[in-house]
C-alpha cells in the first residue's frame, strides 16, 4: 500500500512545506483538500497557470499528488451546475498533475426525500460527470460520509453506476463509528469497488471538552477504539495495493495535534501493523 496525508491536516503549510514534510516523514503522496486559506485548490495559481511547475516539484521530490478531495456533493440537486463546473476544473488540474483519484461526497436532502430518491439524483449527476471529456482518466470515489455511510445506502449508487471510473472511498472509521458496521460487513458489501481508504482514529469520551456532538473525539492513530487495524488487514488480505490516506482534520478541529507531530506518528503506527 502507498501512504499519503490530506492537506486538511496542515492548513498553515504552503506548497513547499507540504512537499518537504511529505519527503521528510516518508510519505508516498499527498491528497489535496485545500491549501492554506483556500479549500478549493482548483482556483489557486499553483494548480492552474502554475500546474506544470507544481507537477515538476512533486516529480523531483519523488512524490505523487494521489487525490484531489473535491467538494462535489453529487446527490444535491441544487448543486448540479456547481458540481459540473468543479468537476471540469478538477479534471483539467488532474491531467496536469497526473492525479489518479477524485473524492466526491454524497450529501443531498436525504432527511427530506430519503436515500432512494437522493440516490437517483446522485446517479444522474455522476452520469453527467462521467460523460465529460477525459472523465475516465481518473477514478471518482464516493466517500462513506454524511448521509452515505452504511453500506446498503452507498450501494444505491455503487450498484447503479458500474463504470470502472466510479468507485468507493472507504473511511474505515466512519463505517464503524457512525454506520455501526464491522469492517467485515462493509468490505463484504462494496470491497470490490474500493479505490481508496481514509484513516483517522477516535474514542468515545462524551465528558471530554473536545468531544464532538456524538460524544466521540479524534485521537492519534492507533490510540482510539476504531477497528482501523482490522480494516487495513482486510485490505491487505484481499490484495489491495492502492492509497491509504491519513485524514487529520486539523482545519476543522484546531485543538488537534500539530501536523509536525501527527503526520510522523501515523507513519510509525502504520508501519508497526
Amino acid at each position: 500500500m502507498k501512504l499519503s496525508f490530506m492537506t486538511l491536516g496542515c492548513p498553515e503549510w504552503d506548497l513547499q512545506t507540504v512537499i518537504e514534510r511529505a519527503v521528510e516523514y516518508g510519505y508516498d503522496g499527498v491528497d489535496f483538500r485545500g491549501l492554506q486559506d483556500e479549500i478549493d485548490v482548483t482556483v489557486l495559481p499553483e494548480f492552474t497557470s502554475g500546474v506544470a511547475d507544481t507537477r515538476r516539484r512533486f516529480d523531483e521530490a519523488g512524490l505523487q499528488v494521489c487525490t484531489i478531495s473535491s467538494s462535489l456533493r453529487v446527490c444535491d440537486p441544487e448543486r448540479r451546475s456547481e458540481n459540473l463546473d468543479e468537476a471540469k476544473r478538477t479534471l483539467e488540474m488532474a491531467g496536469g498533475l497526473g492525479v489518479e483519484n477524485v473524492r466526491v461526497f454524497g450529501g443531498g436532502p436525504v432527511p427530506d426525500i430519503g436515500h432512494e430518491e437522493a440516490a437517483k439524483i446522485g446517479v444522474e449527476t455522476m452520469e453527467a460527470v462521467l460523460a465529460l471529456d477525459g472523465a475516465d482518466s481518473v477514478r471518482w470515489l464516493f466517500e462513506t460520509h454524511d448521509h452515505w455511510i452504511r453500506s446498503d445506502d452507498c450501494k444505491l449508487l455503487l450498484s447503479r453506476i458500474t463504470a470502472p471510473a466510479f468507485g468507493a472511498l472507504w473511511d474505515i472509521g466512519h463505517t464503524s463509528r457512525v454506520g455501526g458496521e464491522t469492517p467485515e460487513q462493509s468490505f463484504a458489501a462494496f470491497g470490490d469497488r474500493i479505490g481508496y481508504a481514509h484513516i483517522k482514529d477516535a474514542i468515545y469520551d462524551p465528558d471530554h471538552p473536545q468531544a464532538m456532538d456524538d460524544g466521540w473525539r479524534y485521537v492519534p492513530a492507533g490510540t482510539g477504539s476504531l477497528p482501523l487495524a482490522a480494516g487495513i488487514a482486510l485490505l491487505r488480505r484481499n490484495g489491495y495495493t492502492g492509497w491509504v490516506t491519513f485524514e487529520h482534520e486539523k482545519r476543522w478541529h484546531p485543538e488537534l495535534p500539530e501536523p509536525e507531530q501527527a503526520f510522523p506518528h501515523f507513519i510509525e503506527w502504520f508501519r508497526s501493523l
